[in-house]
């Protein structure tokens, strides 16, 4: 009986350090997560315009679509890359990351390029573009996969270089975490924000109620603005994060001068700051660092644009 209470006792005390353990990948994950904010915000305010134009019977299953795609990529293809990378080549990371930092500062500044010069070209009409719906519907779903690859090499790596050093198994199982909840995150957001106009609309024509009709006017009408304010605080988070992961992987090889430099003004802004002292901190160095990342991006727009002229291609 002693020997059986004895085992019960090992039991409990292993199953203790396996809840402690999947705590503890959770909450990196979830840390590991947050760091990718940008790169989350784009991805999500990118992506509804891939169902733009299809009827609404077909935009949650192209949503599916390019979910199941995002899931492949991260826990295929760009896991098990990571992986390798951070046990046999760890010097990697830092580069991989300021190009993807850089890629952010490209599409954030582009976009403000755009709005500030807009170009006479028009994307063509659905319809003259391709006649058949079924073929254009695998033609988005692809650009949109490929675009989702991107973007999530670039969560994938921030993911990773959040992480605390551990053992390949709990990185990869964080890592996991990461995949699966950011996905779940912004394609649920993507769905939610592409049928919010439909569940509107049928909320103005069939609510019982006159403050159901009131609210499915409201979600009609406001649901334009919201991409817009969606588009900006995706613009504004690109810049940001691309701007910090460049100055931060500057200090990670070696050339800390700009990043200190950073911290002393957020610090010195820190201390005038009678209430709130933390967030006037992180937000002045979150100004500045969008800023450079936006100083940065227009530099690789004037580089890039005409490179891409040349192949007869847009730099989207």
């Amino acid at each position: 009986m002693s020997g059986l209470i004895a085992l019960l006792d090992d039991v409990a005390a292993i199953a203790k350090v396996a809840s402690a353990s999947v705590d503890d990948v959770v909450g990196q994950a979830a840390k590991a997560g947050a760091k990718a904010a940008g790169a989350v915000i784009d991805d999500a305010a990118v992506t509804p315009k891939y169902v733009h134009g299809f009827e609404p019977a077909r935009e949650l299953p192209i949503v599916g679509r390019i979910a199941r795609g995002s899931i492949f990529n991260k826990l295929v293809i760009l896991l098990p890359a990571a992986l390798l990378l951070q046990s046999f080549a760890p010097w990697a990371i830092p580069p991989l990351l300021m190009l993807g930092g850089g890629y952010l500062c490209f599409e954030g500044a582009e976009k403000i390029w755009h709005w500030l010069w807009p170009s006479n070209h028009a994307d063509a009409p659905l319809d003259e573009e391709v006649k058949d719906a079924a073929h254009l519907e695998e033609k988005k779903v692809a650009g949109a996969i490929k675009t989702d690859f991107i973007l999530s090499a670039e969560i994938m790596t921030i993911a990773l270089s959040a992480l605390p050093e551990a053992n390949i198994w709990f990185q990869g199982a964080a890592l996991a975490l990461v995949a699966i909840g950011i996905t779940i995150m912004v394609y649920g957001s993507v769905a939610v924000i592409v049928k919010a106009d439909d569940v509107g609309l049928a909320m103005t024509r069939h609510g019982r109620l006159g403050i159901t009709r009131s609210i499915g006017r409201g979600i009609v009408r406001g649901m334009p603005g919201f991409l817009k304010l969606l588009l900006i605080v995706g613009t504004a988070a690109m810049l940001w994060v691309g701007g910090s992961i460049i100055v931060h992987g500057l200090a990670q090889m070696g050339y800390a001068g700009l990043e200190h430099w950073i911290d002393d003004i957020a610090k010195a802004v820190a201390g005038l700051a009678p209430v709130a002292t933390g967030f006037a901190g992180w937000m002045t160095k979150a100004v500045i660092d969008g800023i450079l990342g936006l100083g940065l991006g227009f530099i690789l727009v004037a580089v890039i644009g005409p490179v891409m002229g040349l192949f007869g291609q847009s730099a989207h």
